[in-house]
C-alpha cells in the first residue's frame, strides 16, 4: 500500500574534452561517497554525492580536472573498481594490465598482467579480496598484497580446443611483468563476464557470455575461501550483462532471453544453491534486451535497464505479498545509451548517466498509497489497483478493481470533492490522464473490472514530470527538468524578484520546470461508472526554477492555492492568480510565528486543515530524512517513521483534522492531538519535541501503541467512528488496529451528539466496557436520556447487555481516566447534559440506572417476550436484586396462564410475554438458583418454590419433604418455619407474636439466640410481666457479654436488683455499686463490709485515690484515706483531709513522704540528664560512621566500569543492606521469602520494636524514639505540680525550687537532644563542632528565653537572670521602688537577691 515517489531530480554535465569520447564505466566509493566513471579517452571523472548528513541544495556536482591513470599506447579502460582499503583504483585493460591508480597523488603503479585480457574487476564486499575474470574464461583470486590465492577456469574448455590439452598450463598473472608465453583458446572467447559477490563476502557468483554458436550459459557459485565450486544453475539463454547479488544475500538476480519463444526477457530469482526462486516478466517488447540489473544498498528496491527498439527504459521494481511491482519507469532516448547505479549509502537514491556525459540523481521516497479518504491507490506498472479500505481491507495484489493506462505510471494526483474522487495521473510516456471515480455508494458493482483509461488530448509535449497537484477542479501544476536555456528569461525575472540565485555553482546544468496545466472535458461523465475521456491538457503556465521543487501540498484551506517546497525546507504559497508568493525575511525574523519553513529539506510533507480558535487555517506537516516531524514552526517528533491524519465525526462535520498519526523508528504508535500542536506551535521560538523516543511510560500509554511487528509502516487510517488505523508490515499484508485513545474518542463525541445506537455499536465492536455510556456525563445525567436511550437502541439484546455490565464505579475516573478527558459543555439541543456531582454516592448508580431503563422499557417498548425479559433483567442485576418483584411478575403471569383466560396456543399471548417456565428460567440465568428458591420462599408461595426448584435443577429427594411437611402446618407456624430457614429472624418473631400469648417461650428463645430482636420484642409484648423477662433474658445476654454497665441498666429495668449490683461491680462502678446497695437497704455492718472490700478491690486496680473517697466517706477511716492518697501521690488532698481532721502526726508522715519523693525524683531527673547526653552521643556516633560507610560504597560504586552490569548491580544490591543504610536495595530470588516467613519475621520486629540493638539497621531511628519518649508525660506533670504545692505548703522552698529546677533541666536537654537528632537526621553531612548538646541548648534559650511549661512548674520557683541580678542589685541599694517590674521571672530574681547579704531586709523580703 505505498508508491515509489519522485520528490527530487538533479542534473549536471561534465564536458567531454574529444570528440566521440564517452562514458562506459563506474565504480563507487562507499567512504567518501562518491563515483568514478572512465571514458573511452582513458580519463576518469570523479562525481561527489552529498552524504545523508548533509542538508544541501545541491546533490552532486562533478570534479573540475578528470583523472588521467598512464596507460599504453591504444591501450582501453575494460574494467574499473575501488579499493576503499588502499584508497586508489584498480583498473584492467584490454591488453590485460591490471593498474592501482592512487587518488591521492594521481599516481598510476602497474600491478600485473593477465593474458586475454581483463573483462571483470570485482572486489569483495570486505575490500580483502580482488577477483579479475580474463578474456580466457579464467578467474584470478588475489589479496590486497597482489598474492594470487588460486586462479580456476569459469567454464570447462570445449572438448577438442587446443587449451583442453595443456594440463600443466602456465600462470596467466604476473606481478610486474609484460614479457608472458602467449596461452590461447582456440574456438572459445569469452564476450562478457559478470561477478557478483554476496553482501557478507563468502561466496561470489559469475556469469559468462561466451562466442559461438550456442549461446547457452550457466550462474556458478564460488566459495571465497578454496575457489571451489558449489553450484551451478542449468544451462540457460542469459543475457549476459545482467547479474547482481542481492545485498542481503537471500538472492541473486539475472534474466533470460525469450526471444525464441517470442517473449519478453524474463528476471529471474536464484538461491545459493542454483536453483530457481520466482520470476517475472518486465513486460516490453519482444526485441527488448535487458542491459542491467542492479539491486539498491538495503536490498529493497530491483533497477533494470531495458533496451527497447524506440528507447531505453530504466525501471525500478519492489517485491511485496509475493508479487513484484514496477513502481517507477523512466524513457530515455537510444541516442543517450542511459546507464544507471544506486548510491552506495542513500537506498533510495539512483544516478543515471548518459554517454555524452548528462548526469541526473533521481531521489525517491515512499509515499502511502491511501489517500485522505481511505481509499488506496496502488502503482503497478501501466494499472491502479483501487481498493476502498472503509468497505474492505484488500492487501495489493489484490483490489476492487483496476484501472489500466496506455504506460507505466510516474505520478498521481488525487481531487476529493463532493464524494467524488478524480485523478491526474502523468505517464512514463510523457502523457497525463484524468480519472472520474463515481460516488462510492455504487463501487460494488465495479468489484473484479478493468477499466482502460484514455489519455488526454494535447498539443503539449509534458516529458517526465512529478509532483502533480491540484489547485481545484480543472487545474494541475506539477514539476519536471527542464534543460539549460529553457525558460532563461522566465528564469532570470522570477529570480530576480524572489530573490534565488542564477549563477550555477555547482555546476548544474538542469533546473526544475514549473508548469500550470488546464483540463477541460468535451463530454459529459457517466453516472456510476469510470469514466476518462474527452479530456484536453493545455499547459497555461511554465516557468524555470533554479533551486529544486521537493514537494507540493493543495491548501485545504483555500480553492485555487498550494504550497510549495524548495530544497532546503523554504515554503512558497502558489495561487492562480499571483503565481509564486514568496515571504519576506524581515517578517519571518520579526515574528516568529510566521511560517516560512522546515528547518530541514522534507520530502514528505501533507496540509491539514484545523481548527485554531475558531478560525480555519492549514497546518504543514513535514518529515525530513532523519525522521524529524516538523509541524509549522515546531518537531514534533525526533524519529518518526511514518505519519497520517485521522478526523473524528466531529472533524469530519467540521471539514477539519482531529488527531495526527505518527510511528516511530522504535516501533510505536503514537497518537496527538492536533490541538495540543496548535497550542506548542504558539509559543515563541518554540522547538519542543512532543514525543522523544520510543520509551512509554504509563502517563503516556494512552498516547502510544507498541506495534507488534518490527518496521511496519502506518499507510492510512479510517476517519469517523471507525477510529481505525491501517499498518502494512514488511511482509506487505495489512493489519487494521483501533486505538483506545481513538475509539473512545469517537464514542464521546458520538454520546455528547446524542448518537447512542451508534456509539453502543461501537461500545460492542470494541469491547468497550459499557459504563462510559453512563459514566462519561455523570450518571446523574444520563438517567435524564434514558428514554431517549431506549427509543434509539430498540435491539432489546444489546441493552440487555448494556444492563448486565453496569457496575457501582466510575469508569472515567478508574478504566479510561487516562484516555480520555471530560466532556466540554454541550451544544444546545444535542446529546447528554455534563452532570457532575462532587463525590456523588456511586453505590446508588446501578439501582438508579437500571430503574430508568427499566421505565423506559415499560413505557416506550411495545409489550414482547424480549421485553419482559429485559425487565426481568434489570430486576436481576439491580443492587442488591430484586428477586421479589422479579418472581412476582413471574408469578402474574402464571396466574394468568392457570386461571385459563390466556391461552398458550395464541400467537397474539406469545407477541405480547413469555411463558412463565421461559421466564423463570432466564431470572435463574442470570441469578444465583438458592437465591431466587429462598426468594420463592419467603413470598409463602410453595408452589412456585416447588418450580423454581425443579428448574434450577435441584435434586428432589431435598425440597419435596420439606415443602410437603410446610404444607400441611398452619400459615403462621409456616411462615414462622420459613422465616427460620431463611434466617428472616425479625419476620419469624413478628409471626409468632401474632400467634398469641401461647407462642411467648418460643418467642423468648428466640430472641435469647438472636439478641438483635430484644428491642422488637419489647415493642411487641406490652405485659409489664413479659417485658421484665425479656429485660432479664437480655440482660443476662449482655452479662455474658461483659458489657456490665448496660446488664445493670437491663436489671434496674425488671428491679433484678441483686444482679444489677453485681453488673456494677464487676465494671468496677463503687457508685453504682453502693446506689444499689442503699436501693437494697443493706444493714451499716454489709454496708461497711463492702465499703472495705471495694476499697481494696480499687487498690489493687491502682486507683487510691478513689479508694480513699470510700474510706474517708463510708469507712470513716482518716489514718487510711490519707494513706491512699499519699499512695496516689495526692499531696495536697492528703495534707487537707489531715488539717480538716486535725491528725499531726498523719501530717508529719505526708510532710516526711513528700520530702522522700522530691529527693527520688531529683535523683531520677538528674539520672535522665545524663541518660540524654549518653543517648545523644551514641546516636551521633552511629550517624557518623553511617554516613562515612554509605560515602564509601558510593565512590566505590563510581569507580566499577559502567559497562560491567552484574558489579554495578551487586554493588548497589548489597549497599542497601549495610547497618547503617536506610536505602532498599532490590532483592534477588535468593533474598526471596515466603509470606510466612515474612510475616515471622514482621510479628518479631514488633515485638522488638522497643528496643536498641547496637549495630542494627534500625538503631538510629530507634535511638531517636527513645529520645522523644523520654519527654514529660501529662500524668508526671500533675505528680510534680502537686507535689512542689505541697512543698511549698510545708515551708520546703529550696526542696521545691531545686527540684523544679532539676526536672526543667531535664526538659530542656531533652528537648534540645531531640532538635539536635531531627537535624542531623535530615542532613547527609555532619559539623561536629555544631552538633553540640550545649550549643543547642544554648540555642534554644535564646529562642524561648520565658520559656515555661504552666501544666507544673510555678512561676514563683523560676530561676532569675543573670542581667536581671546586676540590675536588681543596684536598684535595692539605691531605691527599687522607683522601678516598674512588669517581668514575673524578675519577682524571683529580687527573692533571690535580698535574700542574701549586703540586700537582705525582712521588710523587703516579706514586700
Amino acid at each position: 500500500m505505498k508508491n515509489l515517489k519522485l520528490y527530487a531530480e538533479y542534473g549536471a554535465k561534465v564536458d567531454l574534452p574529444y570528440d566521440g569520447e564517452r562514458l562506459s564505466l563506474s565504480a563507487a566509493d562507499a567512504e567518501l561517497n562518491r563515483l568514478f566513471f572512465a571514458t573511452s579517452a582513458n580519463a576518469i571523472y570523479v562525481l561527489h554525492l552529498s552524504s545523508p548528513q548533509e542538508n544541501s541544495s545541491t546533490e552532486f556536482w562533478v570534479s573540475d580536472v578528470p583523472l588521467s591513470p598512464t596507460l599504453e599506447p591504444d591501450d582501453y579502460i575494460m574494467a574499473l573498481d575501488y579499493l576503499m582499503e588502499k584508497e586508489a583504483l584498480i583498473i584492467g585493460t584490454l591488453d590485460g594490465f591490471l593498474l592501482q591508480h592512487s587518488l591521492d597523488g594521481d599516481l598510476t603503479e602497474v600491478v600485473g598482467r593477465v593474458e586475454g585480457g581483463v573483462k571483470s574487476i570485482a572486489a569483495s564486499p570486505d575490500g580483502s579480496l580482488l577477483a579479475v575474470a580474463t578474456g580466457l574464461g579464467q578467474l584470478i583470486v588475489m589479496n590486497q598484497d597482489w598474492d594470487v590465492l588460486y586462479e580456476v577456469m569459469l567454464e570447462p574448455p570445449a572438448s577438442g580446443s587446443v587449451f583442453s590439452k595443456v594440463l600443466h598450463y602456465q600462470s596467466s598473472f604476473s606481478i610486474h611483468s609484460a614479457a608472458i608465453k602467449p596461452v590461447t583458446w582456440e574456438g572459445s572467447c569469452v564476450s562478457k563476464v559478470q561477478v557478483s559477490w554476496r553482501g557478507d563476502g563468502k561466496f561470489f557468483a559469475t556469469l559468462v557470455s561466451a562466442g559461438g554458436s550456442s549461446s547457452l550459459s550457466r550462474i556458478r557459485i564460488w566459495d571465497r575461501e578454496t575457489g571451489a565450486s558449489l553450484s551451478s544453475s542449468e544451462y540457460k539463454v542469459f543475457m549476459g550483462g545482467s547479474l547482481d547479488w542481492m545485498p542481503s544475500g537471500a538472492k541473486l538476480v539475472a534474466a533470460y532471453d525469450r526471444a525464441t519463444e517470442q517473449k519478453c526477457p524474463l528476471i529471474v530469482g536464484f538461491e545459493r544453491n542454483g536453483l530457481e526462486r520466482g520470476s517475472f516478466s518486465i513486460g516490453d517488447a519482444v526485441e527488448a534486451t535487458i542491459d542491467m540489473l542492479k539491486w539498491n544498498c538495503n536490498s529493497e528496491l530491483l533497477a533494470s535497464l531495458s533496451r527497447c527498439k524506440e528507447y531505453d527504459s530504466l525501471k525500478v521494481w519492489h517485491f511485496s505479498n509475493n508479487h513484484w511491482y514496477l513502481k517507477h519507469e523512466s524513457r530515455h532516448s537510444k541516442t543517450d545509451y542511459v546507464r544507471f547505479c544506486w548510491d552506495p549509502v542513500k537506498p533510495l537514491n539512483l544516478i543515471a548517466w548518459t554517454q555524452d556525459g548528462k548526469f541526473r540523481s533521481k531521489n525517491f521516497a515512499w509515499v502511502t498509497a491511501v489517500t485522505e479518504k481511505s481509499i488506496a491507490l496502488v502503482i503497478d506498472n501501466c494499472s491502479i489497483l483501487v481498493s476502498p479500505l472503509s468497505m474492505s481491507l484488500i492487501p495489493p495484489p489484490f483490489s476492487l478493481f483496476s484501472l489500466k493506462f496506455q504506460s507505466a505510471i510516474q505520478d498521481i494526483a488525487v481531487l476529493s470533492q463532493h464524494s467524488k474522487n478524480r485523478l491526474a495521473v502523468a505517464l512514463s510516456d510523457g502523457c497525463l490522464s484524468i480519472v472520474e471515480l463515481p460516488l462510492m455508494d455504487s463501487w460494488e458493482n465495479l468489484e473484479g473490472k478493468e477499466f482502460i483509461i484514455e489519455s488526454c488530448h494535447s498539443d503539449d509535449s509534458f516529458g517526465g514530470i512529478g509532483h502533480l497537484t491540484w489547485l481545484n477542479h480543472q487545474v494541475v501544476i506539477a514539476t519536471g527538468l527542464c534543460e539549460s536555456g529553457v525558460g532563461d528569461a522566465c528564469l532570470e525575472k522570477f529570480s530576480r524578484n524572489n530573490g534565488f540565485s542564477c549563477e550555477d555553482k555547482m555546476r548544474q546544468a538542469c533546473g526544475c520546470l514549473f508548469m500550470e496545466v488546464q483540463f477541460i472535458c468535451s463530454e459529459d461523465s457517466v453516472a456510476d461508472t469510470v469514466t476518462s475521456s474527452g479530456w484536453h491538457a493545455k499547459v497555461s503556465k511554465r516557468m524555470c526554477l533554479q533551486k529544486p521543487v521537493l514537494g507540493i501540498v493543495k491548501n485545504p484551506t483555500e480553492d485555487g492555492s498550494a504550497f510549495v517546497q524548495f530544497v532546503g525546507g523554504s515554503v512558497v504559497e502558489y495561487t492562480l492568480k499571483s503565481g509564486l508568493r514568496m515571504p519576506s525575511l524581515d517578517v519571518g525574523q520579526k515574528n516568529p510565528n510566521i511560517f516560512t519553513g522546515f528547518a530541514s529539506s522534507c520530502p514528505w510533507m501533507m496540509a491539514a486543515q484545523v481548527r485554531d480558535d475558531g478560525i480555519l487555517k492549514p497546518l504543514i506537516f513535514g518529515m525530513d530524512e532523519h525522521g524529524r516531524l516538523h509541524a509549522g514552526n515546531i518537531i514534533v517528533c525526533n524519529n518518526c517513521s511514518s505519519f497520517s491524519f485521522y478526523s473524528s465525526s466531529t472533524g469530519l462535520s467540521e471539514q477539519v483534522f482531529t488527531h495526527i498519526i505518527l510511528t516511530t523508528k522504535q516501533d510505536f504508535l503514537h497518537i496527538i492531538s492536533l490541538g495540543d500542536i496548535l497550542r506548542k506551535n504558539h509559543e515563541v521560538g518554540c522547538e519542543k519535541y512532543i514525543v522523544n523516543d520510543g520509551k512509554i511510560s504509563n502517563q503516556e500509554s494512552r498516547d502510544a501503541l507498541k506495534v507488534w511487528e518490527r518496521g511496519a509502516k502506518l499507510i492510512g487510517v479510517i476517519h469517523g467512528d471507525e477510529a481505525a488505523v491501517i499498518l502494512q508490515t514488511t511482509r506487505g499484508n495489512l493489519e487494521c488496529m483501533y486505538p483506545r485513545k481513538l475509539v473512545l474518542t469517537s464514542i464521546v463525541n458520538a454520546l455528547i451528539e446524542g448518537r447512542f445506537k451508534d456509539s453502543m455499536l461501537m461500545v460492542r465492536r470494541n469491547r468497550i466496557d459499557y459504563n462510559i455510556v453512563v459514566d462519561y456525563c455523570g450518571w446523574q445525567a444520563f438517567l435524564q436520556v434514558a428514554p431517549e436511550f431506549v427509543k434509539q437502541i430498540k435491539n432489546l439484546s444489546h441493552i440487555t447487555d448494556f444492563v448486565c455490565s453496569i457496575k457501582n464505579d466510575n469508569g472515567m475516573e478508574t478504566m479510561y481516566k487516562n484516555f480520555v478527558t471530560l466532556p466540554l459543555i454541550r451544544k444546545e439541543g444535542t446529546g447528554m447534559h455534563v452532570v457532575r456531582v462532587e463525590n456523588s454516592d456511586m453505590k446508588n448508580k446501578v439501582s438508579a440506572v437500571l430503574s430508568s431503563v427499566r421505565r423506559a422499557l415499560e413505557e416506550y417498548v411495545p409489550e414482547s417476550p424480549a421485553r419482559e425479559l429485559c425487565i426481568l433483567t434489570t430486576l436481576a442485576r439491580n443492587e442488591p436484586p430484586a428477586l421479589e418483584e422479579a418472581l412476582k411478575r413471574i408469578k402474574r403471569i402464571r396466574e394468568l396462564e392457570l386461571s385459563g383466560t390466556v391461552d398458550k396456543s395464541d400467537p397474539a399471548h406469545s407477541k405480547s410475554s413469555p411463558s412463565a417456565e421461559e421466564a423463570l428460567k432466564h431470572l435463574l440465568w442470570l441469578s444465583d438458583s438458592e437465591a431466587v428458591y429462598e426468594t420463592a420462599l419467603g413470598l409463602y408461595d410453595l408452589n412456585l418454590a416447588a418450580i423454581v426448584a425443579l428448574n434450577s435443577q435441584k435434586d428432589p429427594k431435598e425440597f419435596l419433604p420439606f415443602l410437603q411437611k410446610l404444607e400441611q402446618m398452619p400459615p403462621i407456624v409456616m411462615r414462622y418455619t420459613v422465616d427460620l430457614k431463611l434466617r428472616r429472624f425479625k419476620s419469624a418473631l413478628l409471626n409468632m407474636a401474632s400467634a398469641g400469648e401461647d407462642c411467648f417461650e418460643d418467642s423468648l428463645i428466640l430472641m435469647k439466640k438472636n439478641p438483635q430482636l430484644f428491642s422488637l420484642g419489647l415493642q411487641l409484648y406490652s405485659d409489664s410481666s413479659r417485658r421484665s423477662q425479656v429485660f432479664e433474658a437480655w440482660g443476662d445476654h449482655l452479662f455474658g457479654e461483659e458489657s456490665f454497665t448496660d446488664a445493670a441498666s437491663a436489671y434496674l429495668c425488671c428491679s433484678s436488683l441483686e444482679k444489677a449490683l453485681k453488673a456494677y461491680r464487676s465494671c468496677n462502678n463503687w457508685r453504682g455499686v453502693l446506689t444499689v446497695a442503699g436501693l437494697l437497704n443493706l444493714s451499716k455492718e454489709k454496708l461497711l463490709q463492702l465499703a472495705h472490700e471495694l476499697c481494696e478491690e480499687l487498690q489493687a486496680l491502682g486507683k487510691p485515690a478513689e479508694a480513699a473517697k470510700i474510706a474517708l466517706e463510708y469507712c470513716h477511716d482518716v489514718h487510711s484515706g490519707i494513706m491512699y492518697h499519699v499512695s496516689a501521690r495526692e499531696w495536697e488532698e492528703a495534707l487537707r483531709v489531715g488539717f480538716l481532721h486535725g491528725r499531726e502526726a498523719l501530717i508529719s508522715e505526708v510532710k516526711n513522704a513528700a520530702a522522700e519523693c522530691a529527693s527520688a525524683l531529683i535523683s531520677e531527673y538528674e539520672e535522665g540528664v545524663e541518660k540524654v547526653g549518653k543517648y545523644l552521643a551514641r546516636y551521633l556516633a552511629v550517624r557518623q560512621r553511617r554516613l562515612a560507610l554509605a560515602a564509601k560504597l558510593q565512590s566505590d560504586e563510581r569507580s566499577v566500569n559502567d559497562d560491567d552490569d552484574d558489579a554495578s548491580e551487586t554493588s548497589s544490591t548489597f549497599s542497601g543492606m549495610s547497618a547503617y543504610t536506610l536505602g532498599k536495595g532490590k532483592g534477588s530470588a535468593a533474598s526471596m521469602s515466603s509470606n510466612s516467613t515474612s510475616r515471622t519475621k514482621e510479628r518479631r520486629r514488633q515485638r522488638n520494636r522497643g528496643k536498641i540493638r547496637a549495630g542494627s539497621p534500625g538503631e538510629e531511628i530507634a535511638l531517636v524514639d527513645h529520645l522523644k519518649g523520654m519527654a514529660l508525660t501529662s500524668v508526671a506533670a500533675h505528680e510534680l505540680k502537686t507535689l512542689l504545692g505541697a512543698l511549698l505548703m510545708l515551708g520546703k522552698e529550696d526542696t521545691a525550687r531545686k527540684l523544679q529546677r532539676m526536672v526543667s533541666s531535664f526538659q530542656l536537654s531533652q528537648r534540645a537532644a531531640v532538635t539536635l537528632a531531627e537535624d542531623c537526621l535530615s542532613s547527609e553531612t555532619m559539623d561536629t563542632s555544631a552538633l553540640s548538646l550545649d550549643n543547642y541548648i544554648d540555642k534554644l534559650k535564646k529562642e524561648l528565653p520565658d520559656y515555661q511549661d504552666p501544666s507544673w512548674q510555678s512561676i514563683i520557683l523560676h530561676p532569675p537572670l543573670q542581667a536581671e541580678l546586676y540590675i536588681l542589685a543596684r536598684t535595692c541599694a539605691t531605691g527599687y521602688s522607683v522601678y516598674l517590674i512588669r517581668n514575673s521571672r524578675v519577682f524571683a530574681a529580687i527573692v533571690t537577691v535580698i535574700s542574701v547579704p549586703p540586700f537582705h531586709n525582712n521588710q523587703r523580703y516579706d514586700q
